[in-house]
């Protein structure tokens, strides 16, 4: 089965859309960081660096997903959820690709905003337009620590499948343990240059993160968020500040500072996933990912109905 990625991003939703079991026909993103990150740990993906509205996407017809995090600002809080007025609002774009390329599911994922009342005729909108095109439109709120990552992320994934396959289809359920802390996970990394109060910190930072913010291209840079924000990573043990370019020293005393790798950990970002820019470029791309676990659970889950609509339609076959 193969997925085309709208707004990709630094990779994270395509990453976990892969370890679900999907192949990449293409992935669309504007941001040439980002892109030299795709390019960078996936070398045959093909990228296309472009602006969604000028993509040609004639050639994708009927693939198995169309995924995609498109912006969230014209959704949040902090954007001020100006929805389908806002000019960087490309959920229209995403709709009109759908009804060109009719893949055999959609996956899109945007900010808990999207959810509030102010958006509910939105939403509405958007069900009964693809109900014309033959798809069953669902939402769910989905944290992202419920499905292994450290951190506090609420985040909204919106599926369309034709009816053949909604039938089948079950939003993923939560792990059916804690995520871990932000010590468990970050403790050998702040412990990687020799300092000395690193498990003693890592005992302090005993709870998941809050929602990491990644910034814009025009506002937000290398640190961990406003000011509500930096309290609870104090609360932690964190200077939320700033970043740092390296772990802390041997002798280092006071609040660590995350550097980039530690935030795209907390991201649920696999180890061996690397970004490109520097430290402000590489930061908002991870602080903008859609974590990949949760891509994955709910990729799994869309894969499995795709695959039991196709098993009910040969035995249909069959029986016919």
């Amino acid at each position: 089965m193969y997925s085309v990625e709208l707004c990709a991003g630094a990779g994270g939703q395509a990453l976990g859309v892969e370890q679900a079991g999907f192949g990449h026909a293409a992935l669309v993103e504007i941001d040439k960081w980002a892109c030299q990150t795709l390019r960078l740990n996936r070398p045959h993906w093909q990228v296309i660096e472009d602006d969604l509205r000028a993509a040609d996407y004639s050639s994708w017809k009927r693939i198995e997903l169309l995924a995609g995090g498109l912006p969230c600002p014209p959704f949040s809080v902090a954007g001020k959820q100006l929805g389908e007025k806002d000019e960087r609002n490309l959920f229209e774009i995403g709709l009109e690709i759908v009804e060109e390329t009719r893949p055999h599911a959609v996956m899109f994922e945007n900010v808990r905003g999207i959810l509030d009342t102010v958006f509910d005729d939105y939403r509405a909108r958007i069900a009964e337009r693809l109900r014309r095109s033959g798809y069953t439109v669902s939402w769910r709120l989905l944290n992202a620590s419920d499905f292994g990552v450290p951190q506090l992320r609420p985040r909204v994934v919106f599926v369309a499948l034709p009816s053949g396959a909604a039938e089948h289809f079950k939003w993923p359920t939560p792990a059916p343990f804690d995520a871990p802390t932000v010590g468990e996970v970050l403790g050998p990394m702040m412990a990687a240059a020799g300092w000395r109060g690193a498990k003693q910190w890592a005992k302090r930072a005993n709870d998941i993160a809050p929602t990491i913010v990644g910034g814009s291209k025009k506002h937000g840079g290398p640190d961990l968020g406003p000011t509500r924000a930096k309290k609870a990573w104090a609360a932690l043990g964190v200077n939320g500040h700033l970043l740092a370019d390296a772990p802390p020293p041997r002798d280092y005393v006071g609040m660590p500072i995350l550097t980039v790798p530690m935030v795209a950990r907390l991201q649920g970002f696999p180890e061996d996933w690397s970004f490109a820019g520097k430290k402000t470029n590489a930061y908002r791309q991870v602080g903008n990912a859609f974590p990949p676990p949760v891509a994955k659970a709910v990729a799994q889950q869309i894969k499995a109905a795709l695959k039991a609509a196709v098993r009910k339609s040969v035995r249909v076959s069959k029986a016919a």
